[in-house]
């Protein structure tokens, strides 16, 4: 009898156990289940699941496009990964930089990591994508960062770039995939051509509907790359999970998303930075507040922004009291069970403004982006100032938006 396969599948589970002993105190999720039964219920990353890539690692060169939320357990998965010998020659890091210390929209420069010694290369500073020279003494790139399933997330757009520059230059990636937070909800309208910018880079709707993983399926399968390239990809899968399942953030995704009501909230609050009403930037409760100065007298509620340090400086309104919402205590299961954005604050808001022509001025805020890019599409701001219902503006995104859902299927790693 030939043994060789048995062998070949020996080895990895006998490494998988010693390599998650090595690190049982640091693996252990935040929260663990009071009963065993409960397991089955509790999302795995792919990042915790160590046994079934770091063997693949072994002997390899490895670049990390990472950020505070690339965690193995609750421990940084480039310092795990370097705990376990993994030869990690260049880390990536996106938007607020890969330690998590910078405001949104603002300029990461390249560094040496000063705990590891490892250099750091910023894709959200003069590149947006790796170099083939950043890239020239790489064997794999490993994606691991948690997204929060919105077309306007800049995460989506730099796991694009990364898979284009490793296309282009014969890189393979592999994603650690991790829970989308909104995954349940698939709606909003689709982005038109013409408004393609930083915030909007494809044809989808404001939530996607998918994880990483399974958006890096689509960008090759539908031929986003640069003449069609397509990206080699390994994808460590999720364990124990589907679209509907919660899942609450181990790690907060970027400085003003520091709760796990402001990520349910997000993807329908968002379009709101491009209007005059703040979203609570410059307080310690971003996208879980609405309100501006001249709503006072209409709402009782009321927040000042002020100036955070690596959260936001010089925010709308700034030292002003703004008048409007408080959303921290929303059900968020509201918004799961209609598996729908919430249009109903950006409508209220709007009728209660009191000079509808300033509305949607976003020029106190340009770092952002307009009202039309957040929204992906002109018609909605038009809606809004022609007084039309959210059922007839709903019905407006169709066909796009289910010509989408019926395309995302093919992808779907969780169905």
């Amino acid at each position: 009898m030939n043994n060789q396969p048995a062998k070949s599948y020996f080895i990895p589970s006998i490494l998988g156990v010693l390599l998650l002993s090595m690190l049982l105190v640091s693996m252990l999720p935040p929260a663990p289940p009071k009963h065993p039964s409960d397991w089955a219920s509790v999302p795995l990353t792919g990042a915790n699941q160590i046994n079934r890539y770091v063997p693949y690692l072994k002997g390899k060169r490895v670049g990390m496009v990472v950020n505070p939320t690339s965690i193995i357990g609750n421990k940084s998965s480039v310092d795990s990964l370097k705990s376990l010998g993994i030869n990690i020659v260049r880390v990536f890091g996106p938007e607020h930089g890969f330690r998590g210390n910078a405001s949104n929209g603002e300029k990461v420069n390249d560094e040496v990591d000063a705990k590891t010694g490892i250099p750091i290369v910023s894709l959200y500073g003069k590149n947006r994508k790796p170099s083939p020279a950043q890239l020239a003494d790489l064997d794999v790139v490993v994606f691991d960062i948690q997204d929060v399933g919105c077309r306007f997330y800049t995460y989506i757009n730099t796991l694009d770039h990364v898979m284009e520059a490793c296309a282009e230059n014969k890189k393979e990636l592999m994603i650690l995939d991790r829970p989308n937070p909104n995954g349940y909800v698939v709606d909003g309208p689709m982005l038109e051509d013409h408004l393609h910018s930083g915030i909007g880079m494809h044809r989808i709707p404001i939530t996607h509907g998918m994880t990483l993983g399974e958006f890096a399926q689509m960008i090759n399968g539908e031929g986003w790359l640069p003449n069609k390239m397509k990206c080699k990809l390994r994808i460590v899968k999720v364990g124990n999970y589907n679209h509907d399942m919660p899942y609450t953030l181990p790690v907060w995704p970027s400085p003003n998303l520091n709760s796990q009501e402001a990520i349910l909230l997000y993807p329908s609050i968002c379009p709101f930075e491009g209007t005059v009403v703040s979203q609570g930037r410059g307080t310690r409760m971003p996208f879980a507040v609405l309100g501006a100065p001249a709503l006072k007298g209409q709402y009782s509620f009321s927040f000042k922004p002020v100036d955070i340090p690596g959260m936001k400086v010089n925010p709308l309104h700034e030292d002003q009291d703004c008048y409007g919402l408080d959303l921290r205590q929303y059900d968020a299961a509201k918004l799961r069970k209609s598996k729908q954005l919430n249009l109903g604050w950006l409508l209220e808001m709007y009728k209660a403004y009191p000079d509808k022509a300033r509305f949607f001025d976003s020029s106190q805020h340009k770092e952002i982006g307009n009202f039309d890019k957040l929204a992906g599409t002109e018609n909605l701001r038009k809606q809004m100032i022609a007084g039309i219902s959210e059922a007839e503006i709903r019905k407006s995104w169709e066909p796009g938006l289910s010509n989408y859902k019926k395309m995302r299927k093919k992808y779907l790693l969780y169905p």
